[in-house]
């Protein structure tokens, strides 16, 4: 007996010295994790650019582009910039991310400049590339006060034989271009140059005799761009030419303010979520957020250890996930409470629930984790970083929130100590049978007599009504020249200058700058009292995005921020939009069909199209800009509203199982009511936890993000509604208008065997 209470002892001191541990691994390490996370540009400033890479001649063909990005990285690295994002998509394109970065222009400059540096004579005959110099040899030097470039010679003796060869010459002028192109000449550069316009050589200089050592670039140089040149000398010339093709810049201040309000807007939405959990389910509520710590903590720890820079959608990804992870506690405490309610004992109850369970939190994760990979190995830019924070979070959601938190909830069970307190559970005392006045299993709950199925049909038309009225509207818009959908610049190219001020300002004073200005502004809209959003159909250059920040700097004192898309990249993109939902909706459709049945995967892609037509409508409706960001949410709700309807799908599956006798249409009408029934509050509650932290971003949040935070709200929504009254009903209706095949049963033959006589048996 002492031996059995000493058992049962052990188990409570492991929970306890688990919980002990988890809460010294948090205290101990938040610090350091927080001071290695890497935020992106949009939380502190910075830009993000996409370079469109060719040969520098027709005729030539196109470098490596891994030694292209390493030709950049050197260029970043003389900026000073930490932790640059340097990504090749295809086969010619270079994305660059530099968060943090001050000056914007010399980024530009510096990272795009081929930075071919040649010796020429006066006649324009090569006598030298900078192979001549030293690696890392130029450097920012004064002669008389006067800032100068000295560079130091590797070649001393080929460098004497040049400038000897130079000053026998007529015109004994050596001259040093940056990125010489065929048809430059020096004798027309040198006649700008006497008339006081700028040159496109760098230096010119003439050589009295035979110079064998170094020798300095003068020039009307700067402090800055004698430095700048000589950084640029030393990270060697770009093998190619560069065309930037897509940007986005965010100032500092900007970035700043939208970190604070997301991370204070995403700590409330935990709070809360953490609450509510508490509140349906006591103890095991008390567990989920431990876990949920330790899930948030766990993310941030992976995130930042694999590199990855945390950007607003990330973080919004990360809150997102909070809801995703607790749905996985959700299932199972529910699956628990029904046992529990049946009058088992908490240990079988608990072990019946997590067993019921565990496949159905699997395949709901798993769906979640097809539409992350798509998206990441398909995807580009924020897509990418969205996918990235979505895997990492359905691993930490398998890891703690099942694994963990089951082991912790485990060990309180085995120590005895839940065994006369079942109401700890949630479940209410007065509704569990007690076998020892014969009572049978009695609690229905609250929807136990409610037709799912009849309702249905309200649910369809409120869809329909949706669909009607948004094709309406883009329809009569198209007519009137304003487009089916307000497309952003993601898809429709253009400029995206975003106005920011310390103070109030509206839409009609920021207009009538841009008019001044002589642009032709094709949208603007309020957000808040002080941002103003400016879109302009052009892609404007890098000289006309300066003139109209020194306007708005000296008018408002902050900096704004612009998002550039040429042509050639909104197309692309729209093509990697649609590519991307049908291979998300095909790896679906084949994983649910293994998992599940045909009829059962084809409900739940009909659900996800409704999903996704929900929010375009919803987008078109409200005259809401479509940009790249939908992408990510149009991927995480398909993730998220097959979670749901897998969740009733396996009820679903487990219920035609246990029918004994023919199926009929009766039958399954029963069957899908009743598996309704039983999962309607876990959706509910698991709707719920998703929905908070999404609110709380979207009401307390950066508006930076709110046409992402409004669409993740529609699609949640819209997910709800087609896991319960859509995707079942589908199925029903295939269920009951296909029969399937039967199973042929193969008739065994029996073999007549001869009778054998068995001495004092049959005779």
């Amino acid at each position: 007996m002492s031996k059995q209470k000493n058992n049962l002892q052990k188990h409570f001191i492991v929970f306890v010295a688990t919980v002990v541990a988890i809460v010294i691994l948090i205290g101990t390490f938040t610090k350091d994790v927080a001071n290695n996370v890497a935020l992106g540009l949009d939380l502190q400033g910075g830009f993000e650019i996409v370079y469109e890479v060719s040969a520098l001649k027709e005729s030539e063909t196109l470098a490596d582009m891994s030694i292209v990005a390493q030709s950049v990285s050197k260029r970043i690295n003389v900026l000073g910039v930490s932790e640059p994002q340097i990504m090749i998509e295809g086969e010619n394109r270079i994305r660059v991310q530099l968060a943090g970065i001050k000056d914007i222009e010399q980024a530009r400059r510096v990272i795009s400049s081929t930075a071919n540096l040649t010796f020429r004579d006066a006649y324009d005959n090569e006598l030298s590339d900078a192979s001549i110099i030293k690696e890392g040899g130029a450097s920012l030097a004064f002669e008389n006060g006067v800032p100068v470039v000295s560079l130091k010679i590797a070649d001393p003796e080929k460098f004497g034989d040049m400038t000897e060869k130079v000053s026998h010459n007529a015109n004994n002028i050596m001259v040093i271009w940056l990125d010489y192109e065929e048809g430059d000449s020096y004798a027309e550069e040198a006649l700008n140059a006497r008339n006081g316009l700028e040159t496109k050589y760098i230096s010119a200089a003439s050589v009295g005799g035979r110079i064998d050592g170094d020798c300095v670039i003068k020039g009307s140089f700067t402090e800055s761009e004698a430095r700048e040149l000589a950084d640029l000398i030393n990270s060697g010339s770009l093998p190619v030419k560069m065309t930037e093709i897509y940007s986005n810049v965010v100032s500092a201040d900007y970035g700043e303010g939208a970190f604070e309000l997301t991370a204070r807007a995403g700590a409330i939405g935990v709070a809360l979520v953490a609450a509510f959990m508490i509140s349906m389910y006591r103890l095991p509520g008390v567990i989920s957020t431990i876990m949920l710590a330790l899930y948030i903590f766990a993310v941030f720890a992976i995130y930042g250890a694999m590199g990855g820079v945390f950007t607003l959608p990330g973080i919004a990804a990360l809150v997102l996930g909070v809801g995703m992870t607790v749905d996985a506690n959700v299932i199972t405490y529910e699956r628990i409470k029904e046992e529990l309610y049946q009058g088992h004992p908490v240990q079988k109850a608990v072990l019946e629930g997590q067993s019921d369970s565990f496949w159905t939190i699997f395949d709901a994760q798993f769906t979640t984790l097809l539409a992350a990979l798509i998206m990441f190995f398909f995807g580009t830019g924020t897509v990418k970083g969205f996918a990235t924070m979505l895997m990492v979070t359905v691993v930490c959601t398998l890891v703690f929130n099942v694994y963990v938190s089951r082991f912790l909830i485990n060990q309180l069970v085995k120590s005895g100590k839940l065994d006369n307190h079942k109401t700890w559970f949630g479940v209410k005392e007065k509704y569990i049978p007690d076998f020892n006045k014969n009572q049978e299993p009695f609690y229905e709950g609250p929807f136990k007599r409610f037709d799912f199925i009849k309702v249905s049909r309200y649910a369809m038309a409120a869809s329909l009504g949706v669909f009607v009225l948004s094709i309406g509207l883009m329809v009569f818009n198209g007519f009137a020249g304003n487009g089916a959908l307000n497309l952003g610049i993601d898809f429709s190219s253009g400029t995206k200058i975003t106005v920011s001020s310390e103070s109030a300002i509206t839409v009609s004073e920021v207009e009538a700058e841009f008019d001044k200005l002589g642009y032709d502004v094709s949208r603007t809209q309020q957000s808040g009292e002080s941002v103003v959003y400016v879109t302009i159909n052009a892609a404007l250059s890098q000289d006309e995005l300066s003139e109209i920040k020194d306007v708005f700097i000296a008018k408002y004192g902050i900096e704004p921020n612009d998002n550039v898309v040429t042509p050639v990249v909104g197309r692309e993109l729209v093509k990697s939009a649609f590519m991307l939902s049908v291979l998300a909706w095909a790896a679906m459709l084949a994983y649910v069909t293994v998992r599940f049945k045909w009829d059962y995967a084809v409900s739940c892609i009909i659900a996800l199209v409704h999903d996704v037509l929900i929010v375009i409508a919803v987008f078109a409706i409200f005259r809401m800009e479509v940009n790249i960001e939908l992408v990510s949410v149009i991927l995480a709700i398909i993730g998220y509203s097959i979670n749901n309807s897998i969740v009733v799908f396996d009820r679903i599956r487990q219920s035609v199982k246990e029918v004994k006798g023919d199926l009929n249409g009766d039958v399954y009408y029963s069957i899908v009511n009743d598996s309704l029934y039983k999962t309607f509050t876990r959706s509910m509650y698991s709707t719920i936890t998703t929905l908070i932290p999404v609110i709380c971003l979207l009401v307390l949040g950066s508006r930076a993000i709110i046409t992402f935070n409004f669409a993740m709200l529609v699609g949640l929504i819209a997910g709800t509604i087609s896991s319960m009254f859509i995707a079942p009903i589908v199925w029903y209706y295939l269920r009951t208008k296909y029969k399937p095949k039967a199973k042929k049963v193969k008739k065994v033959y029996k073999e007549e065997l001869d009778e054998i006589d068995i001495e004092g048996i049959n005779y």
